[in-house]
């Protein structure tokens, strides 16, 4: 038995600094405001599915799914939790989705919640490197801002576009996500940097070259809830359910294994082929996509294996406002990673809150017409790829 799918509600706290809430009480948060909009009782919520990455490391904090089921007055119901880095709580809703629609269960509560800030700096970037290959990777020094620096110089050599050049392209993403994460009331960066230019990004602080601060999205506390049931158990109890029309997967190793293949970002490429062989769509089918852009480049290299621009153009679309708001493909224009902050466990299910919001009318900030959005999450240096299709169609 195969069904539609659908999300009733979803929730999101601020994003930024939470350090007097422990994990399940910064997610109760997040869900309660799901809940309140479901329009369901909490005895409908058959399982829960978490995501979380790192809180063994941040908050000595592990086998989450009991204590968050009863946080919330759910104790007793099956409660999962899923690590995949980055991916965490994408990874939590695909298989929450098959869950439900293979008839598992009816009425499912996804979602994931992280504390990056309030570890700090140090505890932060050594536990965010844990997703990267620990034998040749981290004891050779490296970590994400290492990473992705790498790869913005193999970008720049492959696409034949001179390195500076390429900064100032590239640029645009943290201009374009801080000027939407400084409309979004529930966003890290909130009221702040939405007015940058090309030379605010190239001089602030040097990161790992050529990377600088804004080009980085920041560590954040944070937790994301969404709600999700069959179609049928949908429509008795909302007006607008939006449905999952398709889902994807795929995997990665090492860089030494991807090599120079890593800036076209092939697992990312299977994954959202998958999502749209899944949902019946194409690239073309898509008005707005929500991707990860934990760093300038990684937004660009997306685009671009998501279908989106031909390979070695997405530098040039970003800079030619393609992606804004009011653009032929808006990205991320609820300011993303890199504006709205990256809780990592809950960074999936929070690209479903702002793309559910969108489609419904209700991302009172930024106004898109907009029917079908996608989301794209990333977990490691390529290791964990999840897209996830949404429609205000059915099937």
């Amino acid at each position: 038995m195969k069904r539609d799918v659908a999300v009733l509600g979803v929730g999101q706290t601020k994003f930024g600094s939470h350090p007097d809430k422990t994990l399940p009480e910064l997610f109760a948060e997040a869900f309660f405001e799901a809940f309140d909009s479901s329009n369901i009782e909490l005895k409908d919520i058959e399982a829960i599915y978490f995501g979380n990455f790192v809180g063994e490391i941040t908050d000595g904090a592990a086998n989450l799914g009991g204590f968050i089921a009863d946080e919330i007055g759910l104790g007793g119901i099956p409660a999962y939790r899923f690590e995949g880095a980055c991916a965490s709580s994408s990874l939590a809703f695909r298989e929450a989705y098959l869950a439900v629609k293979h008839g598992i269960y009816d009425c499912v509560l996804v979602g994931g919640a992280e504390k990056l800030h309030s570890a700090g700096t140090p505890i932060g970037t050594r536990a965010l490197a844990t997703a990267l290959d620990s034998a040749y990777e981290v004891n050779s020094g490296l970590t994400f801002p290492g990473v992705f620096a790498l790869i913005t110089r193999m970008y720049a050599k492959v696409y034949d576009i001179p390195l500076e050049k390429l900064r100032e392209k590239i640029a645009y993403v943290s201009i374009k996500n801080h000027k939407y994460g400084a409309m979004n009331p529930k966003a890290q960066f909130y009221k702040k940097f939405g007015d940058l230019k090309v030379e605010d990004v190239l001089n602030s602080r040097m990161i790992c070259s050529p990377l600088t601060l804004f080009d980085c999205c920041p560590m954040t506390d944070g937790a994301s809830a969404v709600i999700i049931a069959s179609a049928e158990f949908a429509k008795e109890r909302i007006d607008e359910p939006i449905y999952v029309r398709g889902t994807g997967q795929a995997s990665a190793g090492s860089l030494f294994r991807q090599r120079w293949e890593v800036v076209k970002a092939l697992p990312r490429k299977r994954s959202a082929e998958m999502a749209y062989k899944e949902a019946g769509m194409t690239p073309k089918d898509i008005d707005v996509a929500f991707i990860h852009d934990c760093f300038t480049i990684a937004e660009v290299i997306a685009s671009e294996a998501m279908g989106f621009f031909e390979y070695g153009k997405g530098a040039d679309a970003v800079e030619e406002g393609l992606t804004w708001a009011d653009g032929e493909i808006p990205i991320n224009p609820d300011g993303g990673l890199i504006g709205k902050g990256h809780p990592v466990g809950a960074t999936g299910t929070a690209q479903i809150y702002s793309a559910v919001k969108l489609l419904r009318g209700e991302l009172d900030f930024v106004k898109i017409e907009a029917e079908t959005a996608i989301t794209d999450t990333l977990g490691g240096d390529f290791g964990t790829l999840v897209n996830i299709i949404l429609s205000v169609h059915r099937r």
